[in-house]
């Protein structure tokens, strides 16, 4: 097969010098430019993480939505990304990256406006569904287009560890701008921080950005799509109301998405043209970097959960500030992913990415050993998180840069897709399984340090979350209520001290993989 590479008006760059350490043309400044506009909506999703958690106590006084409402509001937008990754990887791949990127970038700008003006909460869900179907068009069109900027291998992995940098100060940045904005602004100022950089992605897109296509990828399978979503809906769902405890409808809805998933895997084995093309997965290096993205997500995630609650509610930081203490450690996954390409290209992938997941189990160790009210246990916090990040930073900017870079170039978007489902999967499970793990150790160890006198009312409400501690303490008199939310937080910390340890040996399980797996495997999944 052959790629399509058609450059928008004034896209074409002169030819580029040769790179005599790579295999391709070296881009030109145009694609550099490119690439700058490619990594304004990666800022953008990753701000949206933590923005809108923070929006929520101003959104519920003003729209007062039902507990069920409330939790549509905040996961269905997930739900659609994780259910049209696939979908719209391929779908680019057929129609063309930057067209698919354009129409979901317009297609975000409205859902925007619709969900920042929003009358009601039932408007609000149906907004943030249509963020979820345009944002899933973003990420794989991102991703691919940058692929087809790069040819050559060396710039190509710059180019994906400024697009994890860039992740990375969006994830840093959400705490600090959405506590600012929130302050000055209504809560539907959170969803409009997109508008300007999807009319500049808009403008600039066409002039800077080649199209790219798969000219013999066939016709969409309608019921591929279908089987995709199938599969992946109820599982993200299942995984998200399962943290909250074994139930009926979760178990079943997993079982119906493991189901539709087997399905759908048959079918693309008997297609000419199918959804998604399962050779992808006969590279080693293809399915090792995915599986350390997802496990490596897993733990991060999981963590950073707990890590910003701790700061809040347990030392007693604004949102604002604690995203201030954060910014250190964001500062050394930021470094740590662009210095990641020039470490890969001496050591090799496996051996930069496996010593930095190390480095991340020391630093989820380190979580572990946080005590409330110790001397100097914000620093310890803010130590640790760095050294986690020192090992993310490199997983995220090599790992994805094997996964897309292992596939052809008219498979990039196909590609894409799947290595931002590993990761979109991994955030759920990392929240959902380790979140219910440490609030297993809280509950389990905060019900014996429930002071006598407490009412049991209150007792209960302390037991299922600190945040009911915290509210049922102010309510106690003086020392109970004290004592009540000092044996809370104690256990507050057991539960991240738990998630440490169990993020700790789950990055060590990955190190191994990354030594051992891609042991002789270059940038781009290449043998050395």
């Amino acid at each position: 097969m052959t790629t399509d590479l058609t450059p928008g008006p004034g896209a074409s760059d002169a030819p580029g010098a040769p790179d005599p350490g790579g295999t391709g043309e070296r881009a030109g400044p145009r694609a550099w430019a490119g690439l700058a506009v490619l990594a304004l909506p990666t800022l953008l999703l990753a701000l949206d993480i933590s923005v809108l958690h923070l929006a929520v106590p101003h959104l519920a006084a003003d729209l007062q939505p039902s507990n069920t409402q409330m939790l549509w509001i905040i996961d269905i937008y997930g739900f659609m990304i994780a259910g049209f990754l696939v979908t719209m990887g391929t779908l680019g791949d057929r129609v063309g990256r930057r067209r698919l990127l354009l129409i979901g970038a317009a297609a975000f700008g409205a859902a925007s406006v619709a969900a920042a003006y929003a009358p009601g909460p039932e408007a609000l869900i149906v907004a943030r569904l249509l963020l979820g179907v345009a944002g899933a068009t973003l990420m794989p069109s991102t991703l691919s287009l940058i692929s087809n900027l790069f040819p050559d291998p060396r710039q190509r992995g710059m180019a994906f560890a400024i697009w994890a940098a860039m992740f990375s100060v969006g994830v840093a940045l959400g705490p600090v701008a959405g506590g600012a904005l929130l302050e000055h602004f209504w809560w539907g100022a959170a969803f409009l921080m997109g508008i300007p950089v999807m009319v500049l992605l808009l403008v600039a897109g066409p002039l800077l950005l080649p199209e790219s296509r798969d000219p013999d990828a066939g016709r969409v399978d309608a019921a591929s799509v279908a089987l995709s979503l199938a599969a992946m809906l109820p599982v993200t769902y299942a995984i998200k109301e399962l943290a909250h405890g074994p139930a009926v409808l979760p178990l079943v809805a997993a079982a119906v998405g493991v189901t539709a998933g087997a399905v759908f895997v048959r079918r693309q084995r008997r297609l000419a043209s199918p959804l998604l093309d399962l050779g992808l997965f006969a590279d080693r290096s293809f399915r090792s970097a995915l599986l350390i993205l997802l496990v490596g997500t897993i733990a991060v995630s999981g963590s950073y959960l707990f890590v910003t609650q701790y700061l809040q509610m347990v030392e007693g930081l604004s949102a604002f500030r604690a995203g201030l203490w954060l910014l250190p450690p964001a500062g050394v996954l930021i470094a740590t992913s662009m210095a990641a390409p020039a470490l890969a290209r001496r050591f090799g992938p496996g051996p930069v990415m496996g010593a930095g997941l190390v480095s991340s189990a020391v630093g989820f160790a380190l979580l572990s050993m946080v005590e409330p009210g110790g001397a100097g246990d914000i620093a310890v916090i803010v130590v640790a998180y760095a050294l986690v990040n020192s090992g993310i930073g490199p997983v995220l900017a090599l790992g994805t840069e094997l996964v897309v870079g292992a596939a052809p170039p008219e498979k990039a978007g196909a590609a894409s897709a799947v290595s931002e489902t590993s990761t979109e999967l991994g955030v759920a499970l990392g929240v959902a399984v380790l979140g219910s793990v440490g609030t297993a150790v809280y509950r389990a160890e905060v019900g014996g340090g429930v002071p006598e006198g407490t009412p049991d009312a209150a007792a209960d409400t302390a037991r299922d979350t600190l945040a009911g501690a915290a509210a049922v303490a102010e309510e106690l008199p003086g020392p109970l209520g004290a004592e009540l939310l000092g044996a809370a937080r104690e256990a507050f910390a057991g539960g991240l001290a738990t998630v440490g340890v169990i993020s700790a040996v789950l990055s060590l399980a990955v190190a191994a993989v990354a030594f051992t797996a891609l042991r002789g495997v270059t940038g781009g999944g290449a043998e050395k």
